[in-house]
């Protein structure tokens, strides 16, 4: 991850759909990102915060999906990170418009998923977790950079409008 995205020097990231908050306080923390984390569960948040064992991110309630990204403390983003999250997105195109949209010139927006057919199960419930190749073109579709790294059954994409 750190070769992809560099040092962070300060500059502002948003975690969307941040869960606990291990990714955001690793942005905050290793990588010196001044980092977001956005999740619309209450009790994530909740759990996220209850975690930090020193200052660190910002967490807020948010749903990138319908929320007025006004509600965010800053009007755009160097980095933007989605960790398994991008599977779940009902309208992806929409999604991926309203990132592009928070992203500042030159910025990063960094996704991990799972890959369709690379889990080595046969419960129907896990084999579903991926993103499968239409939805793999959607997301890297109209990025004027697009690099992947494999990390077992999930995939890195190092996405640059």
């Amino acid at each position: 991850m750190e070769r992809h995205l560099g040092p962070g020097r300060g500059r502002p990231a948003l975690d969307i759909g941040s869960g606990d908050g291990n990714l955001a306080r690793h942005l905050h923390h290793e990588i010196g990102y001044r980092t977001t984390g956005a999740d619309c569960s209450p009790s994530a948040l909740a759990l996220a915060a209850a975690l930090d064992s020193r200052p660190g991110p910002a967490w807020r309630y948010f749903d990138v999906t319908a929320d007025d990204h006004s509600a965010l403390p800053d009007p755009a983003y160097a980095l933007i990170t989605c960790r398994l999250v991008y599977r779940w997105m009902d309208d992806k195109p929409a999604f991926l418009s309203r990132v592009r949209r928070l992203l500042v010139p030159g910025g990063t927006f960094w996704v991990v998923n799972e890959v369709t057919g690379r889990r080595t199960t046969t419960d129907p419930a896990l084999l579903g977790l991926g993103i499968n190749p239409v939805e793999a073109e959607i997301l890297t579709a109209g990025w004027s950079v697009v690099r992947t790294a494999d990390i077992d059954v999930l995939r890195c994409y190092a996405l640059h409008p």
